[in-house]
């Protein structure tokens, strides 16, 4: 079996011990990263796009987030948070915002900080990139890295329409690791955390694409998070002592950035919002087969919801939509720090094409790749074209390319040899317990 070169990280993990080999999220995985051996689901690494939707379909949670350990916030002398809106509007009104911050100091960070800060710069940024763009269109955003990375794998032919201006958690770690430097505090002294409501997010922060690295020092799970201010709460632990609020105040456009359609309803020209990731593949898809057309920009999310519906988000998604709808009622159409966002960070926005990897799932050399494509489609010939899954693959075109690869063989396939009804290679696939009944 070959060993891809520059993997992409992956802040999901399945815990084999929990597994029960049940095949759920072989089924949804969008880039069928996904194969069942031994009674055990696997990854396929160089597939997985970090979009959760395993972590969303596993019975026995045996699918898991990899996120930093929280006490290393105490490697920093000064500790900043950055968090997302949602964040927040997950807590019932009565938990108020100083309640939720005097937590957050009891934990230990010494400031904080909303990430749509960077979210008004970005709008015209992005505008005057649409208007300039030479390249196909639809221009893509580059908000949600698990689209991102399925476009890389599955739809690089729209690669280069992906948006090259960074999203709004980098702009706005950016200006903050700028600010603290700018006022002469040692940047070894600086932390920088993220609070995520994803497992893309994470990996997007260890293995960025684009030629950027990120600033950010550590990325922490919202669940575990949320659930620490919310027993917090609810033993009355918290006091009157609160830790600064760094210009907290968002404007409309940023707090409802991160939902649905946020992002699309402030682009000029023909902009559409799609969200969830069966709807964004089959958007994608149609766009693929020129289905449709005369489309200026596309918000594309992988969540149902955007980050609301993200798999770290314990409130109701709608009950979170809402609550982003009502504070933005309130706030101003500017956020106060624009022009200081705009003078500080303006040039620092952009990144690199992002490449394609749709050929990496069969070998980093292009004619080996070339050759395995063309091998497995001869294969897929032979195969029944059912994708039952009984052969541990998703589908008969994965378990084609599974074999030229290395990976399985066409005695996997159990309807081609049903007459012989191979004990053994069912087992192999599905374990030894699966029909002891």
């Amino acid at each position: 079996m070959d060993k891809q070169p520059h993997m992409f990280h992956h802040a999901l993990r399945i815990r084999q011990e929990a597994c029960i080999g049940c095949s759920r999220c072989m089924r949804v995985c969008p880039t069928e990263a996904l194969r069942v051996t031994g009674g055990k689901a696997t990854l396929h690494p160089g597939l997985c796009v970090d979009c959760g939707e395993c972590f969303n379909v596993c019975p026995s949670r045996a699918v898991v987030v990899e996120d930093d350990d929280i006490t290393q916030i105490f490697n920093y002398k000064h500790r900043i948070l950055l968090i997302p809106a949602i964040f927040f509007a997950q807590f019932q009104e009565k938990l108020t915002l100083e309640e939720i911050n005097s937590v957050l100091y009891e934990i230990g960070f010494t400031e904080l900080c909303t990430v749509e800060q960077g979210v008004d710069l970005l709008v015209d940024e992005i505008n005057k990139y649409i208007d300039t763009f030479e390249g196909s269109k639809p221009v893509i955003s580059s908000f949600c890295p698990a689209v991102i990375r399925l476009i890389q794998v599955r739809f690089p032919v729209f690669a280069d329409q992906i948006l090259r201006l960074l999203p709004p958690l980098e702009v706005t770690a950016q200006y903050y690791r700028g600010d603290y430097a700018r006022h002469g505090v040692p940047l070894d002294d600086v932390g920088i955390f993220y609070v995520t409501p994803c497992a893309a997010k994470i990996a997007a922060i260890k293995a960025p694409v684009g030629g950027y690295v990120s600033p950010i020092n550590g990325v922490i799970n919202m669940t575990q998070l949320y659930n620490k201010v919310f027993l917090a709460y609810k033993q009355k632990r918290n006091d009157s002592e609160h830790c600064s609020l760094v210009h907290s105040s968002l404007s409309k456009t940023g707090i409802q950035w991160a939902t649905t359609g946020g992002e699309a309803s402030h682009i000029r020209g023909r902009s559409l919002a799609i969200d969830s990731m069966p709807n964004v593949i089959d958007f994608l898809e149609r766009l693929e087969n020129e289905e449709i057309t005369g489309v200026d920009y596309l918000e594309l999310r992988a969540c149902d919801m955007s980050c609301c519906g993200g798999i770290l988000v314990q409130s109701n998604r709608f009950l979170v939509k809402e609550r982003l709808d009502q504070l933005a009622k309130d706030l101003p159409d500017k956020h106060p720090l624009d022009e200081s966002f705009r003078e500080t960070c303006s040039g620092c926005i952009p990144m690199d094409k992002i490449e394609p990897r749709a050929m990496v799932k069969y070998h980093s050399d292009i004619n080996i790749a070339l050759e395995r494509m063309e091998e497995s489609r001869r294969l897929r010939r032979l195969l029944p074209n059912i994708d039952c899954g009984a052969c541990g693959a998703p589908s008969c075109e994965a378990l084609a390319d599974d074999i030229v690869c290395g990976r399985a063989s066409l005695d996997n396939c159990l309807l081609i040899h049903a007459h012989e009804a191979d004990p053994a290679t069912i087992e192999q696939i599905w374990g030894k317990k699966r029909f002891n009944k």
